[in-house]
């Protein structure tokens, strides 16, 4: 999938540190770290027009930035480049007829990702990930780690927005992050462990975690209508994008294929009430999670994309009786 080396791109390499002995696929953290804060602090203040998203459709971790973009009111604060998908210089910026809501980046006109990281650090080692956070004053990348780029878009941009809905509340932070810990080890980056397995033991006991985390998941869905009790939390946010993708991309390309989410009576009503959250099916793309997902090369050698969808989002859910 390629990575940069002292700032030079580098199509067929991958991270070392990335496959464990045993084949298991382990994923490298982010390394760009720094927050933007409401009063300016932490020396990046949240502004109006300041900052701008690079991010792909396909790629559930972006899908959590867009998907509070959307929610917090950020449509008009900050700008967003949408990716065509990944090519052998990675995750590439322009037009596309068959994906057509990608975009140029029309901020700093970068072709690939990898210019914005060479831009902030000439000598960067690593991967190229979105969703990257760049700020347009200092001209380089604040943050490229999901998890915490929502933490911002939820917290300190609610004056700009006039906005004050609260997905990680005080009272519910320590069990918030409990089932998020779970949820990405066993399921957001379960998904991956299963892909990206190097050895049949390595897939074998990624398979078996994952699907005995879904179980655990539709159970307690069908004891409390959210993750965390009686509201929507940054939790729910967090797997609701690997639930969007699994039936129409891990499922097949990444051998997830004991149950779909729509066999799980729970999940799959849990899944459509999410995307029915006002503002919520409009950063939803099928099409990107089949093109994006079949285009990895080591997975699909043949570079056939599936032409099918198979998922009805939109379609009715019950879960207003729990």
């Amino acid at each position: 999938m390629g990575v940069l080396i002292d700032g030079t791109w580098h199509a067929q390499k991958e991270l070392p540190q990335e496959v464990g002995r045993t084949g298991e696929f382990k994923r490298a953290d982010s390394r760009f770290r720094d927050r933007i804060s409401a009063d300016g602090a932490t020396g990046f203040k949240a502004e109006a027009g300041r900052y701008h998203l690079y991010v792909a459709y396909g790629c559930p971790w972006a899908h959590r930035t867009l998907i509070y973009r959307a929610l917090k009111k950020l449509e008009g604060t900050i700008s967003v480049a949408y990716s065509t998908g990944m090519d052998d210089e990675g995750w590439a910026f322009g037009t596309r007829p068959d994906l057509p809501e990608s975009t140029p980046d029309t901020v700093n006109g970068f072709r690939h990702l990898h210019e914005a990281y060479t831009a902030s650090d000439a000598r960067y080692t690593g991967k190229v990930t979105v969703p990257t956070l760049w700020d347009t004053h200092t001209k380089r990348i604040v943050n490229n780690e999901s998890s915490e780029i929502i933490r911002m878009l939820n917290s300190e941009f609610g004056r700009i927005a006039n906005d004050d809905t609260d997905f990680y509340p005080a009272p519910l932070r320590a069990e918030i992050d409990r089932i998020n810990d779970v949820v990405y080890e066993r399921v957001n980056n379960g998904v991956y462990r299963c892909g990206f397995a190097r050895s049949q033991a390595a897939y074998e006991a990624a398979y078996d975690t994952l699907f005995e985390a879904l179980d655990e998941l539709d159970a307690r869905l069908g004891r409390q209508r959210y993750l965390v009790g009686r509201q929507i939390t940054e939790a729910d946010w967090r797997l609701f994008p690997t639930l969007v993708r699994f039936d129409v991309a891990y499922f097949s390309i990444f051998k997830c294929n004991k149950q779909r989410i729509a066999d799980y009576p729970n999940l799959s009503g849990y899944m459509r009430e999410l995307y029915q959250v006002p503002g919520v099916a409009a950063t939803v793309k099928p099409r990107h999670y089949v093109a994006n997902y079949w285009a990895i090369g080591r997975l699909n050698p043949g570079g056939i994309i599936p032409k099918g969808m198979p998922v009805d989002y939109a379609a009715p859910h019950d879960r207003a009786r729990l």
